[in-house]
């Protein structure tokens, strides 16, 4: 029987993203991935965060421990498919959901 104090395995998610500050910036670079161009190198070339020198990669990380729009993308987005523009307040992002968990 299952102790209902139990808590459930937390949903967990590996992604990466590029961070750009216009909407505009982030939409001709969705299409450059569309088009073929490598997801990481564009985001080594482009994204104003940190992780870009890890190719946008963010690593592994639970719900709610990312701004709320892209919790909400992430835990929702189908794997291995680029989304966006996400706006938080850091800007307009390319996430894409590249493991989950739920």
């Amino acid at each position: 029987m299952k102790n209902p104090n139990q808590e459930q395995p937390m949903a967990r998610a590996s992604a990466r993203h590029i961070l750009v500050d216009s909407e505009a910036k982030c939409n001709e670079l969705k299409q450059a991935i569309e088009n073929g161009a490598d997801f990481a190198q564009v985001a080594k070339e482009h994204s104003s965060c940190p992780s870009s020198r890890d190719g946008g990669a963010l690593g592994n990380f639970g719900r709610g421990e990312m701004v709320r729009e892209f919790d909400e993308v992430v835990f929702s987005a189908p794997i291995g498919v680029v989304q966006g523009p996400v706006r938080t307040q850091f800007g307009y992002h390319l996430v894409e959901v590249t493991e989950r968990t739920d």
